[in-house]
């Protein structure tokens, strides 16, 4: 890369190598530009609180300067860094108390409209959405996470294999889990 003007018209995989290469924070700047909205988004729905959000958003471009290099372009740098930011989420809701728990948010309109496409998973679409948003607060981060990433992100099998690293059987088998777990909660907990 000649100069900081041409970095706007290199893919994201050149522009890491640059950064990784170098250590320049302009270069950085220009990540951040392309994906900050991305990742407080993301942020935004685990804290539910504007400031929180803007921190862990913070937090996740610092740690990401720090393992950029760790970055090998095995999927696209937005998948990964999509998987980067949920791991951030997921550890921060983890750490916290049950009152940081309990500040997740989910657009729950977008569980709502949901195509029932796929008759297996009727037994969701069934919940009211209030006491979907109750059970889904008393099952895991980890099983909330991929839940979230198949019926609200809409990603694919391979995609989810993609952010979480793991194969394609056991991204099924996690969210059957996760769904079995979800039902249970629903029905047991909240009649």
């Amino acid at each position: 890369m000649k100069t900081h003007e041409d970095s706007d018209k290199v893919s994201d995989e050149e522009l890491v190598r640059s950064i990784v290469k170098t250590n320049d924070t302009l270069l950085f700047e220009v990540l951040y530009d392309r994906y900050a909205l991305m990742v407080y988004n993301k942020c935004f729905g685990f804290a539910k609180d504007a400031d929180e959000a803007k921190d862990l958003t913070q937090d996740v471009f610092l740690k990401l300067f720090v393992k950029l290099a760790s970055f090998k372009e095995k999927s696209k740098l937005s998948t990964w860094l999509y998987a980067f930011t949920y791991n951030h989420c997921v550890n921060y809701v983890t750490r916290n108390t049950a009152k940081k728990f309990e500040k997740q948010s989910v657009d729950y309109k977008d569980i709502e409209n949901i195509s029932e496409s796929e008759s297996e998973d009727y037994s969701i679409y069934q919940m009211k959405v209030d006491k979907l948003k109750v059970a889904l607060n008393l099952i895991s981060p980890e099983e909330k996470m991929i839940l979230l990433l198949k019926y609200q992100d809409y990603l694919s099998i391979k995609e989810i294999e993609s952010v979480l690293g793991i194969g394609e059987s056991a991204v099924k088998m996690r969210i059957k889990r996760a769904k079995d777990k979800l039902i249970n909660v629903y029905a047991n907990n909240l009649k």
